[in-house]
This record gives C-alpha cells, sequence and structure tokens, in this order.
C-alpha cells in the first residue's frame, strides 16, 4: 500500500476513513496497520486485554457499513459498550474466572459497528470502573506513554493510552465521574463527557446511578467528536428519558464561529480540595489564549449557598450504592454471593457502604443534586457568561500505585481519587456536557488538560470553540515517548 502503517498512526479517524473511501488503502490494511502497531508497544502499556485480532481480520475482509468511519480500526472498554460473545470482565478476578461474556449487543456498539468502525480489542479498566487510573488486579497495570512510571487515567484508562500510542485514532470510553476526561487530560487527547442521556445505555441499563455515567468517546480531533457523536446520539426504545435535538449536525460546528463568548474561569474545585499549582497555571495560560482568540474572562465568586452542598459525600452515596448493585448482579451472574475474595479491598468497602445507604438517603442525595445542578444553571443566567473554565484535574498526571487500596483503610484511594479528579465529578452529578482539551503540558513533558464545561444540551457551543482552540493552538504532532510509528 501506499500510504505506510506508521504514517497511518499519526491520522485522525477522519483521515483514516478517507484513506478508504477513495481507495487509496483497504480496511485490510488499516486493521492489519493497527495490530501491528498493538503488537509493537502494547507488550510496555498494557491498554489492550482482550485482543480480538482474528475478528478484526475476518470483520474487515467482508461487507462493511457505509458509515462516516468505514474500515477505521478501533477499541472498546472492557466495562459498558458491548457486543455479544465478547469477552466483559470490567476489572474483575472474578469475571475473569469465569470467563464472563456479553450476553447482548449494546445499542452504542452496534452504533458504533454502523459507523463502519472495526473493532480490534478491548481495553483495561480499572476494577468496575471505580478508580481514575487503570490498575486492576485481575489485568495489571496500564501504563501511560508519556512516561510509563505513570498512571493513564481512568477509568478509561486502556483506551486513553492506546490512542495516544497511535494503536488507533479513537476508541471507546465512558465516564460516570470524569472517566472520559481525565484519560484525555493526562493522554493528551480529547475528551468529551456529553449531556446525560445524549447516548443511549440500552438495552441493560437505563440510566447508571440515576444518571452519573455518560457512553462516548477518546479521540485525537474535534471533527472526529463531532462526527461521532451525531452518528451515535439519540434515544433507544424505552430510554427512561431523552434529550432535544441539535440545532445541526455536530459534524457542521466545526468551523463554526463561536462568536465572542464570556468564559467563566474557575480553579477552586467544589470539593474543598487545593489544586496543584502546574494545573491552576495552565488554566490561567488557557484563559488567556482564549481571550486570544476574541472571548471574554470572567472570574465569578461562588456563591455561598454551595458551602451547603456535600458534594462528595453525597457523590459516594450513589456511587457506593451503585456499586453495590452491580454486586448482586455479578453476584446473580455466577450463582452466589460475592465475598471480599472476589473483589478488590476499595471494591469491598464501597460495596458495604452502598448496602448501609438507605433509600431515602439515597434519594436525598440525587435530590442535593438536582438542588446544584439548579444553582449552577442559575450562574450562567445570573452572571451572564456562557462557558465555564477550569483545570480538568487537580494535579498532573500521577505515578503508578498513588491510588493503592491494599492499606488499613481501602477508602484512603477514594481520598486520593478526590483530589485529583476535584473538577470532573461536579459535572456527572449536573449532568452538563463538558469537554478536555490537550492545550498544556507541565515543566516534564506531561500532558495537563483543560475542561471547558457549557450548559446542559449545548454540546454545540462546545464543538465550535474547542475546533477554534484546535486550530489556533494545534496539538496534533504532539507525540507522547512510547509511540507506534515504527521509528
Amino acid at each position: 500500500m501506499s500510504t505506510t502503517s506508521s504514517q497511518v498512526s499519526h491520522l485522525d479517524a477522519t483521515a483514516q476513513a478517507e484513506l478508504v473511501s477513495s481507495g487509496e488503502v483497504g480496511p485490510e490494511e488499516l486493521v492489519e496497520g493497527a495490530i501491528e502497531r498493538a503488537e509493537a508497544v502494547n507488550p510496555e502499556l498494557n491498554a489492550i486485554i482482550h485482543p480480538l485480532y482474528e475478528e478484526a481480520r475476518e470483520a474487515a475482509a467482508g461487507e462493511l457499513p457505509e458509515g462516516p468511519f468505514r474500515g477505521v480500526p478501533f477499541l472498546l472498554k472492557d466495562l459498558g459498550a458491548s457486543l455479544a460473545g465478547q469477552p466483559y470482565h470490567a476489572g474483575n478476578r472474578l469475571l475473569k474466572e469465569i470467563g464472563m461474556r456479553h450476553p447482548v449487543d449494546t445499542a452504542l456498539a452496534l452504533r458504533f459497528k454502523s459507523a463502519g468502525l472495526i473493532t480490534i480489542g478491548k481495553t483495561n479498566t480499572p476494577e468496575w470502573g471505580i478508580l481514575p487510573t487503570a490498575e486492576p488486579d485481575a489485568y495489571g497495570p496500564t501504563r501511560n506513554p508519556w512516561d510509563t512510571t505513570r498512571g493513564p487515567g481512568g477509568s478509561s484508562g486502556g483506551s486513553g493510552a492506546a490512542v495516544a500510542a497511535g494503536i488507533v485514532p479513537i476508541a471507546h470510553a465512558n465516564d460516570g465521574g470524569g472517566s472520559i476526561r481525565i484519560p484525555a487530560s493526562v493522554n493528551g487527547l480529547v475528551g468529551l463527557k456529553p449531556s446525560r442521556a445524549r447516548v443511549s445505555e440500552a438495552p441493560l441499563v437505563g440510566d447508571s446511578m440515576s444518571g452519573l455515567v455518560c457512553e462516548f468517546v477518546l479521540a485525537k480531533s474535534i471533527r472526529d467528536i463531532g462526527t461521532m457523536l451525531d452518528w451515535v446520539s439519540g434515544p433507544e426504545p424505552g430510554d427512561p428519558y431523552g434529550t432535544p435535538l441539535p440545532e445541526r449536525p455536530y459534524a457542521e460546528e466545526v468551523g463554526r464561529d463561536p462568536g465572542k463568548l464570556r468564559i467563566a474561569l474557575l480553579t477552586d474545585p467544589l470539593t474543598g480540595d487545593t489544586p496543584a499549582p502546574a494545573v491552576v497555571e495552565a488554566a490561567e495560560a488557557a484563559a488567556a489564549q482564549m481571550e486570544a482568540v476574541g472571548h471574554e474572562i470572567v472570574r465569578p465568586e461562588m456563591p455561598s449557598a454551595f458551602d451547603e452542598v456535600d458534594l462528595f459525600e453525597t457523590f459516594i452515596d450513589r456511587w457506593a450504592s451503585g456499586q453495590a448493585q452491580t454486586a448482586e448482579l455479578i453476584g446473580a451472574i455466577a450463582g452466589r454471593e460475592l465475598t471480599p475474595e472476589d473483589v478488590e479491598p476499595l471494591t469491598w468497602a464501597l460495596i458495604e457502604r452502598g448496602r448501609k445507604v438507605t433509600g431515602a438517603a439515597y434519594l436525598a442525595a440525587v435530590s442535593q443534586h438536582q438542588l446544584l445542578t439548579r444553582m449552577i444553571a442559575g450562574m450562567y443566567q445570573g452572571f451572564g457568561f456562557d462557558l465555564i473554565l477550569t483545570p480538568t484535574l487537580g494535579d498532573i498526571p500521577q505515578p503508578l500505585g498513588t491510588f493503592d487500596d491494599s492499606g488499613p483503610d481501602p477508602m484512603v484511594a477514594i481520598e486520593e481519587a478526590r483530589k485529583f479528579a476535584a473538577f470532573t465529578g461536579l459535572f456527572n452529578a449536573t449532568g452538563q456536557p463538558a469537554i478536555s482539551l490537550p492545550l498544556a503540558e507541565s515543566t516534564e513533558g506531561l500532558p495537563i488538560g483543560i475542561q471547558l464545561v457549557a450548559p446542559i444540551w449545548r454540546e454545540d457551543v462546545l464543538v465550535r470553540i474547542a475546533a477554534q482552540l484546535e486550530q489556533a493552538y494545534p496539538w496534533a504532532d504532539r507525540r507522547p515517548r512510547v509511540f507506534a510509528d515504527g521509528e
């Protein structure tokens, strides 16, 4: 073929699909190149834990849907969207031991397939997606391609590392407290958490943990984000609720003038944690970049009413309840009740806490978050701003082992996670769309993401300004140390 695998590894999904549509490269060649790249770098990174190479080769040689990403290699996270018969272990050793395979096609996996994407494997995740890293006991740690002594973020860490390392241009991810935006930040990628219910979790899930979790992808470019969001958005029959249709396709927002936006810079998270100076400085620098392209930056004082909401404790009540529910489901699959030996220490601690959360306490936590949502929405109106700007994370990429739960109190790992993900979980609680953009780096040369948050259902605003920033401050040529370019 005229385009080598090493050249393809630099391209986004749209560009790879254009090679196929033009006839310059066939789907078989794209898939074979992705497999070669995976075999070259995955032993060092441990991003792909379930290779599906033969299935991918068979799919590439057959009839493919005429979707926007026809023939492009892809990875599914081993949690959330899946096709029937694929391995599904969710970072859990019990599911690994019993050889669990997903029972049905999820709606999102079918939409990925109908887009023409070819799944070459499934990626690593922390147990049940709990932590902002990917270091499960069941499969070992995924390593960050920028610095292999550091974690890849999580919970979509395997997907983040694989895209950053050039194995595939785009990969499935999901986000219940930052799990799309966190790996986007630490791997130098674009990560959009859509509005609540924008992407269906059908058929097995209505709304995970009352809507905390959203499904989507990690990508290299904004145009891939826009095109993919068009393709996978929209309700499925029986969904508990949906979202309004956008004014126009998201792909058409790429390159559209966002106008002069009023953007609120916030560098103090509602968790009360103190972010590292490096990420605050990065957010300040990003604010200056946005001013330079014509936007107005404001620095509002957070109303004192926010002090009355304990975001962390109410979030953990919802999150722990979700883990208790998952324990019941996996117990049903295994045919017995789970024991502490079946899961990691933190997972068991959350299960126990979740079992103690009463129905009244759970509903109270949801109610608190709904109140918080109205307060945030009121800030947009009252202060007259269009977007919120924050650091994506509370610190730079963390060393492997930072979120260790093997000590006497496993919940210490959650405390560390709270500090690291101090800016992301709020917007799972409020349901707003939020995007992490790779606009900054640390003095060590590590990626630092910048988060932009729009009002509910306004992904169009995020796509417009993100595309503007991508053009003004391009990131496409940045490469981590571990990159599958054949050099």
